[in-house]
């Protein structure tokens, strides 16, 4: 049966209770999903549901995860890692059916590392995720172990590992560690001993040394601190029932600032996460419903979100019409990377220096931090999507004495300065309010900022999404076909796309790019995950890949024009196809942007089109937008959306 019922029954009572009452009731399925397979040890850890058997998270492959973990620490770092020692942290989530909980796991984990002899910097409560890269950095660690599963659904949690550098592990540790797990699975005897923890002399609380600490270290991001003490602007502030509420008050407070307004049916931890279908501030306006409510009660003007661990934020802001736009990750990236080297640039008149400033972004973010990189003259670089390796790509930047001002992925991750090396929600919340203050100071919005910086640097225009879907083989399908176009043998790439010429290829999944000499990609290349770019003559970039940590496809799109360049007229259309048979059979991306010479007038059409193959049950799915102004009036918007969902099987008409 399970191992750890083998190994003494010395496993959590629930989570066995919830076995047998899967055997009683004869649910194959569900043990075969429980039992079929074990999670895998990645770049990003662990992350999958919480309940019994090797394909979730539980006591018992938390205990063989830490274990692995310490043996493998203990052969990278041999004595030093009982001098050092590690720090665990973990945010608020539950499952009380299991009886697995982050506090709980975190407990396991530090159980087993103190019975091997090593110290364990364990936090007394709930942290934000950021908290745990910091503690690695500040206290010289030799790693760090973070349980979260971020914004996932709530029967999810996970397992976020940081090497000694601050950062989130890459290869080969991943590769190094899951070797490990699996050569030591039975559980170690005291591994299940967590009473033995309160008398422990190899186990700290790091939480007011920390805290402390972090706050000291962000406030040299506070630039305009008179400006935050007599600002009257009033923000909005939500944890969606996560960590960040008292931090980020804290936060506020640390700038200053006036404390944000906190939603109340939102500000405290709740694994159930009550208020919201997906407690992902990324998902926009359905996760901020309660927020813009408060908002206008109190006459706010802005709000700020955290994702559950608090190393996301978003951001939106009322217009003059009273309705809410929520920035993109693209956008709010734009807003804080002008703003973190407007405030370098303040601080440090000797423009000798800025030879060795750096700002990073993944490589599916918007490239706006390029355009401003090279009309001020520091440098850019980009990297694959994850902050694991901007993170590293930051630490080997500051031992070679460079300045790394800001990173940013366009999934509402934002790293302010180099004392996380990680995506931090909390202080970029203080930085982002003591912006809004200091606009608002001048009588200048978030909304009006942006263009601003887009008409100094240029037009950035992005529209990124996803799909979800949990079958591989259609993924895989859908990948392929576009890997041998036109039913090709060899490998053949469109060559163009909506009657644009596709004028470059990279396919990170495999490591060839067309743009090389040698057509060998730059970035790393991995087999394991789905990631296709496509450049195009007009000057769009299109990026199709798979998620590390949940069942998407996703898509980003960019189009970029020259500073001072208003006249843009670009089409960019997409399709992906699977098999015949497969039920993702159809997607159609398009984009049409343009304006009128010498104004500001703006078109944006955004069209997705979704077919099944005959005998699936969803046959046609489409979702419109346009969005226009008239002539010469810069802010006036229609916005038209239309959904059809046609459940029975016809011919294929367009419904529009």
């Amino acid at each position: 049966m399970w191992l750890g019922m083998r190994w003494g029954g010395q496993t959590n009572p629930q989570t066995v209770a919830l076995v047998q009452g899967l055997v009683k009731e004869g649910a194959v399925g569900e043990l075969r999903r429980c039992f079929g397979s074990r999670m895998e040890f990645g770049t990003a850890g662990l992350r999958a549901a919480m309940g019994p058997g090797i394909s979730c998270m539980n006591d018992l492959t938390i205990i063989q995860t830490t274990q692995g973990f310490c043996k493998y620490l203990e052969q990278c770092f041999g004595q030093c890692l009982k001098e050092r020692g590690v720090v665990v942290g973990f945010d608020a989530r539950a499952h009380p059916p299991s009886g697995g909980s982050s506090r709980r796991f975190a407990s396991l984990a530090a159980a087993v590392f103190t019975c091997r002899g090593v110290p364990v910097h364990l936090f007394c409560d709930i942290t934000p995720t950021p908290f745990v890269p910091f503690a690695v950095s500040h206290l010289g660690l030799c790693a760090g172990v973070m349980v979260t599963a971020s914004h996932n659904p709530k029967q999810d949690n996970g397992y976020k590992v940081y090497w000694e550098n601050g950062a989130q592990i890459v290869p080969p540790h991943d590769k190094g560690i899951s070797v490990a797990i699996e050569a030591n699975l039975e559980p170690w005897p005291e591994s299940w001993d967590i009473t033995s923890l309160s008398h422990c002399p190899l186990l700290k609380d790091p939480f007011q040394d920390i805290h402390t600490e972090y706050y000291r270290t962000i406030q040299q991001h506070c630039h305009h601190r008179d400006i935050n003490k007599s600002s009257e602007v009033k923000i909005v502030h939500t944890s969606v029932h996560g960590v960040g509420h008292a931090f980020v008050q804290s936060a506020f407070k640390a700038f200053d600032l006036r404390p944000p307004y906190a939603v109340e049916e939102q500000k405290d931890p709740d694994p159930e996460f009550p208020t919201v279908k997906y407690p992902n501030p990324e998902e926009g306006k359905g996760v901020l419903t309660l927020s813009f409510a408060l908002a206008e009660r109190e006459g706010a003007t802005v709000v700020l979100a955290n994702d559950p661990d608090a190393d996301r934020l978003a951001v939106a802001e009322q217009q003059k019409g009273g309705q809410w736009r929520v920035f993109s990750g693209n956008e709010l990236g734009a807003l804080l990377g002008w703003w973190v080297y407007r405030c370098w640039k303040q601080t440090n008149p000797d423009q000798s220096t800025v030879k060795s400033v750096y700002m990073l972004a993944s490589t599916v973010s918007s490239k706006i931090l390029r355009a401003i990189a090279l009309k001020e003259g520091f440098h850019f670089e980009e990297t694959l999507t994850g902050f694991k390796w901007m993170g590293n790509r930051a630490r080997e930047l500051l031992d070679q004495n460079k300045i790394v001002l800001f990173a940013f992925e366009e999934a509402i991750g934002y790293m302010c300065g180099s004392a996380v090396l990680d995506k931090d929600g909390v202080s970029a919340a203080a930085i982002a309010g003591e912006m809004t203050s200091y606009l608002a100071a001048k009588n200048i919005t978030l909304s009006q900022q942006l263009t601003a910086v887009y008409e100094e640097y240029g037009y950035h225009i992005t529209k990124n999404s996803y799909f979800i879907c949990h079958d591989q083989e259609v993924i895989r399908a859908m990948f392929d076909r576009l890997r041998h176009y036109g039913n090709q043998e060899d490998v053949s790439y469109p060559r163009q796309c909506g009657g644009v010429a596709i004028t470059a290829v990279r396919d990170l999944t495999t490591g060839y790019d067309s743009s090389q000499a040698d057509n060998k990609a730059v970035l790393p290349s991995s087999p394991s995950s789905q990631m296709i770019t496509f450049s195009f003559s007009n000057g769009g970039v299109a990026t199709m890949r798979t998620s590390g940590t949940e069942p998407k496809i996703k898509y980003y799109t960019e189009l970029c024009a020259a500073p001072g360049n208003r006249y843009k007229h670009t089409i960019y259309y997409t399709e992906l196809c699977a098999a015949p048979g497969n039920r993702y059979k159809h997607t159609i991306y398009y984009t049409e942007l343009c304006a009128a010479p010498g104004n500001r007038y703006k078109h944006t059409i955004y069209y997705t089109e979704l077919c099944a193959a005959p005998g699936n049950r969803y046959k046609h799915t489409i979702y419109y937008t346009e969005l226009c102004a008239a002539p010469g009036n810069r802010y006036k918007t229609h916005t038209h959306t239309q959904y059809v969902h046609i459940l029975y099987m016809h011919t294929h008409t367009a419904v529009l």
